[in-house]
């Protein structure tokens, strides 16, 4: 593996910058390892070599007059959710194959101006809906740490080559935790911003109240640097919160957190011996964690925020119902996978429009869609989709009021390690359960980020905790998470990705 593919992007964009590497030479080592090793991964569902090393040149030739941002020339992957001209967009779906779109999603546009190379289109559960990247219609992503287990999901395919150093940055998107959740299982650094706070024009919408972009890194730092590449007011958005974005880089190169009250969030902790929900080496690594926080100056009290007990239940309603509504324009009437019903020599509109459907989308989606309706159905909307929403207040309430003890909340990403594919298939249900701890932020619309803080005993896969702040305190998030990476680190002599498998060996 070349030495040059593990640096991380503040690294290779400071490589850069005093002439070691060119962004050419950068984005040849990062193509070269995803064609290694992609073949057992399957994290890129396109790879763009052409227009990667073109960007690159550009990149280069643009620094040597002098006008360039801190991460130009710095390769990145990005998720197939968002709209691409000249890269297909599928988002993991048969019913968008070879669809290739028009117009580029407000981030990528951000990207391409900052001089960002884009390798290419990660793959993804179908329409983001997944906690394992296994409802891909173009096959799973598997996890660098144990091909034999998932990366999580939806996002699995951005961490996964984050994780296996096919990529320094990577582009996801958080709708229950699916930036997250795969960076806990992967080893790499998830963050979901503050709904509104990046752009979500162009991002292919499963949820529309819920969707949110962000960074997929392998360092807090280099997530804050991207971060701040793709934040900020797009008037193409009307979600799009018209405030100065959070100043995220400089809290992460501060990293301290004496003075700090961090809130252990009492719902959402305690392994499954204890009586809790989360597997002991999550629970042991968690708590390790903590008190490194604490040995650092940091005030670590219990708050308590009864209504997460709800969260998942909530959000089984709200997201499938506004799926359901969102995924209405794949009629086979405009773009994308058009199919006749067999035996009809000439079909109506409505007929072409159930065929399409039924041969383009994959059974999560399906049944997601069917609850969804069900859900927003005449004489159900107030009893499920109403009750739904009600408890989203509730746990945005239970958010303002922990705010009001604490700087910011603090539990375990993910309740379990990697699972082997396959294990959940059958079982939806469990694999639900996967986002307990994720889910409540993106109801209430708050900011969090997922830090690698170990291996489990169990099985050696990695651990990942997670910090929750007040919207738009996203700096906090970063400030906090610097200081525990840099703890950690110098404990383990270095990153965790250092200790990964990465196929070379691999179990």
């Amino acid at each position: 593996m070349s030495e040059l593919t593990r640096l991380s992007a503040d690294q290779a964009a400071q490589a850069i910058a005093a002439g070691e590497t060119s962004s050419v030479e950068l984005t040849q080592a990062l193509l070269d390892r995803i064609e290694a090793v992609d073949g057992a991964i399957n994290a890129f569902l396109h790879v763009d070599a052409d227009g990667a090393l073109a960007a690159a040149k550009a990149s280069d030739e643009q620094r040597a007059s002098g006008a360039t941002s801190y991460l130009s020339g710095v390769p990145i992957a990005v998720k197939d959710v968002f709209t691409t001209v000249g890269q297909p967009t599928t988002c993991g779906s048969k019913i968008l194959e070879g669809w290739i779109p028009p117009y580029d999603a407000t981030v990528v546009a951000k990207l391409r101006a900052a001089g960002l190379p884009i390798l290419g289109k990660t793959n993804m559960d179908e329409f983001a809906m997944g906690s394992s990247t296994e409802h891909s219609a173009y096959g799973p992503t598997r996890n660098p740490w144990d091909t034999d287990r998932i990366p999580g999901g939806s996002g699995g395919g951005s961490a996964a080559a984050v994780a296996a150093f096919e990529a320094p940055l990577a582009l996801g998107t958080d709708t229950g935790g699916s930036i997250r959740q795969p960076g806990a299982v992967t080893g790499t650094v998830g963050v979901k911003p503050t709904y509104g706070g990046v752009s979500r024009y162009g991002l292919v919408a499963m949820a529309s109240s819920l969707d949110q972009a962000g960074p997929v890194t392998r360092t807090v730092l280099d997530a804050a640097l991207l971060h701040e590449v793709i934040a900020g007011h797009d008037p193409m958005d009307s979600t799009s919160i018209d405030a100065p974005v959070p100043a995220v880089v400089a809290a992460a190169r501060r990293a301290d957190v004496k003075g700090l009250r961090i809130g252990l969030v009492r719902e959402l902790q305690g392994s499954v011996e204890s009586g809790g929900g989360f597997q002991a080496g999550v629970q042991a690594r968690f708590d390790d964690a903590v008190g490194l926080l604490t040995d650092a100056g940091a005030e670590v009290v219990e708050v308590s925020c009864p209504s997460f007990v709800h969260g998942i239940a909530a959000y089984y309603l709200v997201m499938p119902s506004e799926a359901s509504s969102n995924l209405a324009r794949f009629d086979a009437m405009r773009y994308g996978l058009r199919v006749g019903p067999e035996g009809v020599d000439d079909p109506s509109a409505e007929q072409v429009m159930a065929a399409s459907r039924d041969a383009g989308f994959g059974d999560e989606v399906k049944r997601r869609i069917i609850l969804g309706t069900y859900a927003l159905s005449s004489g159900y909307y107030d009893a499920y989709y109403g009750s739904a929403q009600k408890v989203r207040t509730l746990i945005a309430r239970d958010f303002a009021a922990a705010f009001e003890q604490v700087d910011l909340l603090v539990s375990p990403t993910s309740p379990v390690t990697a699972w082997p594919l396959g294990e959940k298939s059958d079982d939806p249900l469990a694999m639900y359960l996967a986002d307990v701890a994720t889910i409540p932020a993106n109801l209430a619309g708050v900011p969090g980020l997922s830090l690698p803080v170990g291996l489990a005993d169990e099985d050696q896969m990695p651990v990942g905790l997670q910090f929750l702040a007040p919207a738009m305190a996203d700096d906090r998030l970063y400030n906090a998470a610097a200081a525990l990476e840099g703890l950690l680190e110098d404990r383990w002599g270095g990153r965790l990705l250092d200790q990964a498998p990465v196929l070379e060996g691999a179990r």
